[in-house]
């Protein structure tokens, strides 16, 4: 059995840097964990690795879907589980790359997902909001599962209809299955290498900061234009992450390109507050500072690989 090595980290942190010198290091290839690299044409806005990065290692599950195509942590999981296996089967390391939380999450502990959703419940409940509203969904989400309605706003309609899809698919309310408390954290596999990478706040905050003016002059805004002229609706879930709808803000006249930047680096700084907040509560992850040179992290992870209880003769 090969490692599997996941690697995540807030934005911005250098996760994708580390991989791609890791999988150098230890013939390995990448998985992202990236909720929006998933999509095809949305490059800037999801900090993609370099065309450079995608090149020197195989990457897998980064424009894997159509803008317009729905995807969750139950389809990443299976996906991810499949790709770990065929890696393996190449004698290659599987290396996950992603700062998506619910998607590691996933892939590590028994969540009880549903394996094939029903587009028949959907449809139902997109027709009762077609209806009643957003308010009134939310409400119908509160009345069965209240914890889980507490965490989405009453326009996450997306959210809230996969919400009741579950809870009629499995009668169990989403909220029970993601209810772990720290010492409820199951063993990982001897195989698994689990790395955390981070540093101060003030860092990481000017690091994103500096990603997001590098974002503009990259032309984020005309990559948000190219795509609602393809006819992708602004209302699209990918459209409306991070980056992508202070674009569209911009765009629609709501906000001056100074105002756009600002609400930017603000959001993404919270974004990254939140993704160390989740990852924090984990006691498996070895973490790293970034302040450390790239080359001694892989070294680090590389003499972990070989303490594994795994097959990695191959490591040098």
């Amino acid at each position: 059995m090969y490692p599997l090595v996941i690697i995540i980290g807030p934005t911005g942190v250098g996760k994708s840097a580390l991989g791609v010198a890791l999988a150098l290091e230890i013939g390995g290839e990448i998985i992202s964990g990236d909720s929006v690299q998933v999509y095809q044409k949305l490059d800037i806005g999801s900090a993609k690795p370099s065309a450079a990065e995608l090149q020197l290692v195989p990457h897998h599950l980064i424009d894997y879907l159509d803008p317009s195509e729905p995807f969750s942590a139950a389809q990443f999981k299976l996906q991810a589980t499949s790709l770990i296996a065929e890696i393996r089967g190449r004698g290659h390391v599987p290396i996950v790359v992603g700062g998506t939380g619910l998607y590691i999450r996933s892939l590590l502990d028994p969540y009880d997902f549903s394996q094939h959703g029903s587009e028949e419940i959907r449809s139902k409940w997109k027709e009762y909001t077609s209806l009643n509203g957003n308010l009134a969904l939310h409400a119908a989400l509160k009345e069965c599962d209240p914890e889980t309605a507490k965490q989405l706003h009453p326009n996450d309609v997306f959210r809230i209809i996969r919400a009741l899809e579950v809870l009629e698919l499995t009668g169990k309310t989403l909220s029970s299955q993601r209810q772990f408390r720290d010492d409820e954290y199951q063993p990982l596999d001897p195989s698994i290498i689990y790395i955390g990478l981070t540093a101060p706040r003030d860092i990481i905050y000017e690091r994103i900061n500096q990603r997001c003016v590098q974002m503009l002059a990259q032309g984020l805004i005309d990559e948000t234009l190219s795509l609602l002229k393809i006819g992708y609706a602004p209302t699209l879930k990918p459209l409306q992450s991070i980056g992508y709808r202070h674009a569209l803000w911009y765009v629609k006249g709501l906000v001056l390109q100074e105002e756009m930047l600002r609400l930017l680096q603000r959001d993404t700084r919270h974004f990254a507050k939140r993704q160390l907040t989740w990852f924090r509560r984990d006691p498996r992850i070895s973490w790293y500072d970034i302040k450390t040179e790239t080359g001694v992290i892989v070294e680090a992870i590389v003499e972990t690989c070989r303490a594994c209880q795994t097959r990695v003769e191959y490591i040098k």
